[in-house]
């Protein structure tokens, strides 16, 4: 049976991706790395759902660091642009590099992200990055497709999961905040 590490970007968008790679046959882990989740609040409520996941469906989560400055550094000359411009992209790239290197360390088949399956996220510039980093181990699967989105939502409802209002980073929080006013 082929491994495969899949990163992970709430628990929420978790279920289905999971259950879809099973479907095809993988042994899955998944991996949790997320710096640009805030606040660190946040972060500590997506973590916990994670776990809740994690017991549900009995899968191993390997936890990446959490540190926010790292993910700062690589997006803050981005700060202005609207959610799916550049700043998510260099986002994307930074949280698929990572796992891209606990594949190498743990020794997986291939990786592939739960990025996919949000309406708010490019698939195709997620997938084209996967590849650009290695054709030989990036699983490409756009997991919105077979109607992913509302699977994760309908699966969220069942297992009562708290379900977040924006992607996690800092100028997400602050815009949909001011939407709510």
């Amino acid at each position: 049976m082929k491994k495969i590490l899949l990163h992970i970007c709430c628990g929420v968008c978790t279920l289905y991706p999971i259950e879809k790679l099973r479907g095809l046959g993988f042994y899955v882990e998944g991996f949790f790395f997320n710096p640009n989740i805030y606040p660190y609040k946040e972060y500590l409520k997506r973590k916990k759902v994670i776990e809740k996941v994690k017991d549900l469906i009995k899968i191993k989560i390997i936890e990446g660091e959490y540190n926010p400055f790292l993910w700062l550094d690589v997006c803050k000359d981005y700060k202005e642009e609207k959610e799916g411009g550049k700043r998510c992209f260099l986002c994307y790239e930074l949280r698929l590099k990572r796992t891209f290197k606990v594949l190498k360390e743990k020794k997986f088949d291939y990786f592939t992200t739960t990025l996919t399956v949000s309406p708010y996220k490019k698939s195709k510039a997620i997938i084209s990055l996967g590849r650009e980093m290695t054709s030989s181990h990036f699983f490409p699967i756009d997991f919105k497709k077979e109607d992913g989105f509302k699977k994760t939502i309908q699966l969220a409802k069942e297992f009562g999961l708290y379900r977040q209002n924006y992607c996690g980073c800092i100028y997400s929080y602050y815009y949909s905040s001011s939407l709510k006013k």
